[in-house]
């Protein structure tokens, strides 16, 4: 049977679907319109659960697979589109966190007779790694501010705050929340100026089904812009999207990528 591919923004879902293919799995794909960038089987609007639950059954899913950003503050600027089965997920999540109205959405799917899996074994190959990982050794100072960082990150992720903070001479600059990665990156270059420091992690608790930390080259596009010299991620919770062009993009930036744990 086949798997259904939720899919939001970025690339990650492409990855996954060609991944899986070479695996000999079929993938069903679900795009939400204005959302999804990849060519999907069928595009959905925003908050129309019953449709896609229609939809995953009608072409025989029993495995669900959810990647791609999907922003947080969509749940507050589309409410007028969501149907019946969407509010019901709203109501059963104890609160508008993003990862526990995303635990309400997986437990009304799998009343439903779906099960959510986890994509790892398909993208291991993106998973960051422990130690610098481009040609470029991070500086001391920077070091000092990555360490720094991790911390103060995980622990804003384990809130459900966010999974990003930038840092300058150990200073939290930005703290990531619905804005998204890239949006604190650019508030935290605004604040801090040149020589910012961005870090990455994933909850300690992280459910990787459902909520997958991921860079992209974008990532180091608005890092070069606003001046940030270092990107530290958590080994083997991060995925880096385009690995390889990713590092080599990197590296021809002066941005040094180190994997902390």
């Amino acid at each position: 049977m086949p798997i259904g591919l939720i899919a939001g923004k970025g690339k990650l879902p492409q990855v996954f679907r060609e991944e899986a293919q070479k695996k000999g799995e079929e993938v069903v794909v679900v795009g939400v319109k204005g959302i999804t960038d990849m060519p999907a089987d069928e595009q959905i609007p925003v908050g129309k659960v019953g449709r896609l639950i229609k939809t995953f059954k009608k072409r025989d899913v029993d495995r669900v697979v959810m990647l791609g950003k999907f922003e947080h503050r969509l749940l507050y600027s589309s409410l007028l589109s969501f149907d019946m089965k969407a509010f019901s997920v709203l109501k059963r999540a104890k609160d508008r966190r993003a990862a526990n109205v995303i635990k309400a959405f997986m437990e009304v799917l799998e009343e439903e007779g779906f099960r959510f899996i986890d994509p790892k074994p398909y993208l291991e190959s993106l998973l960051s790694e422990e130690g610098v990982m481009g040609r470029r050794e991070p500086s001391e100072e920077a070091m000092e501010d990555g360490v720094f960082g991790f911390l103060i990150a995980k622990e804003i992720a384990e809130l459900d705050v966010g999974q990003t903070v930038v840092v300058k001479e150990r200073a939290v600059v930005a703290v990531e929340a619905m804005e998204g990665t890239q949006e604190t990156i650019r508030r935290g270059g605004k604040l801090g100026g040149k020589g910012v420091r961005v870090v990455k992690v994933a909850r300690k608790s992280q459910d990787f089904r459902i909520d997958v930390p991921t860079v992209g080259v974008e990532t180091l596009e608005l890092m070069k812009e606003v001046g940030a010299d270092a990107l530290f991620l958590e080994a083997g919770k991060v995925y880096m999207v385009d690995k390889t062009k990713f590092l080599r993009l990197a590296d021809r930036l002066n941005i040094s990528v180190v994997g902390l744990c």
